[in-house]
């Protein structure tokens, strides 16, 4: 009996290593190429011809750059907090990637398909947070903390309409499995419905992120670099390799909630013939190139200005939306059970 349990704790650890493993390997791997497609859109925009020399269309400078990161030498600031200061990058890069753990590639295919799959999202979401800000605290340098307090305030304003938006969707459904999310918008995606939450929803992604044109953590006018100010050599590439991953992410996070997820538009014939899969790449491909096309566009918004559309713009018109949904949805008697 022993040695069946044995057997059996083995091959379950060894099956929820491949799980992760299909997760992280192809992800790292998409996040390596998003920074190559930021620039080659970018260069399109601004008629250059962006990285060419490494490899067939310069295909082989993101692995360029991985090795250039990783050989160069890490410097720590003397007056430095020296294991917070390792461990902040670290703990950045770590929540970027356990937030996959709960994102439904197909109906019922997610390494955890957990009931909270939401809940467990803004979790760790919200825990991004304190990477920057421990970055910036431990680096022993008023433009490092000053670009974490940035952040630090930035995240937590926009979380605020991110949460609201969230809720109102879920009015809608009645659950907080990602799954059930998306087979609620067999019949019509929820970005028609309630565009405006769609909206707000991309923008403060936008925000939530650290893209620009809300970049204000990394000011590099007024604060040099922000927080990674000090960080060199592979620290600084997991800073790098957390953000893009966290793009990623809220890209699914919007195709998930408002476009549908992995289900073909109208659900005819010409369409469900592509798997799934392919269909949730090409709408998070599609809001990788919308987050990549607005920094190309927008300049810089000043700090005021993006408090003001924070708490002024976005958490007003959030809350009124989700009392309204909340308000429609129990007057016309279609609130799911689960809520009412």
């Amino acid at each position: 009996m022993a040695h069946f349990f044995f057997d059996t704790l083995i091959g379950h650890v060894i099956l929820i290593v491949l799980e992760a493993l299909a997760v992280l390997v192809p992800l790292l791997i998409a996040v390596a190429y998003l920074t190559l497609m930021e620039r080659k859109v970018m260069a399109a925009m601004q008629m250059r011809r962006g990285p060419n020399v490494n490899g067939i269309f310069g295909l082989l400078q993101a692995f360029a750059d991985a090795i250039k990161m990783i050989t160069k030498e890490t410097i720590i600031p003397s007056g430095a907090s020296r294991f917070l200061f390792l461990f902040a990058p670290f703990l950045t890069f770590s929540l970027a990637m356990m937030a996959w753990a709960v994102i439904p590639t197909g109906n019922g295919l997610a390494v955890a398909n957990i009931n909270v799959g939401i809940l467990y999202l803004l979790a760790i979401s919200s825990l991004g947070v304190y990477g920057m800000l421990i970055a910036g605290w431990a680096s022993n340098s008023k433009y490092a903390f000053l670009g974490g307090l940035r952040s630090a305030a930035q995240m937590v304003s926009y979380e605020v309409s991110i949460g609201l938006v969230i809720v109102s969707v879920l009015l809608a459904v009645g659950s907080l499995n990602l799954n059930d999310i998306i087979l609620a918008q067999r019949h019509i995606w929820f970005c028609v419905p309630m565009f405006p939450m769609f909206i707000v929803f991309f923008i403060s992604a936008l925000a939530e992120t650290n893209r620009a044109p809300f970049d204000l953590p990394e000011g590099e006018s007024e604060l040099v670099a922000g927080f990674f100010v000090e960080y060199s050599s592979l620290s600084f590439g997991l800073f790098f390799l957390g953000e893009y991953a966290n793009m990623i992410l809220m890209s699914g996070m919007v195709s998930i909630l408002f476009l549908g997820g992995w289900l073909p538009p109208l659900g005819i014939a010409p369409f469900t013939w592509i798997p799934g899969p392919l269909w949730l790449i090409a709408k998070i491909l599609f809001c990788l190139f919308v987050f990549i096309w607005t920094r190309a566009t927008f300049p810089r918004y000043r700090y005021d200005q993006l408090m003001r559309l924070g708490w002024k713009v976005f958490l007003p018109v959030s809350l009124l939306w989700m009392i309204a949904t909340a308000g429609f949805l129990l007057a016309t008697g279609l609130l799911p059970q689960g809520v009412s």
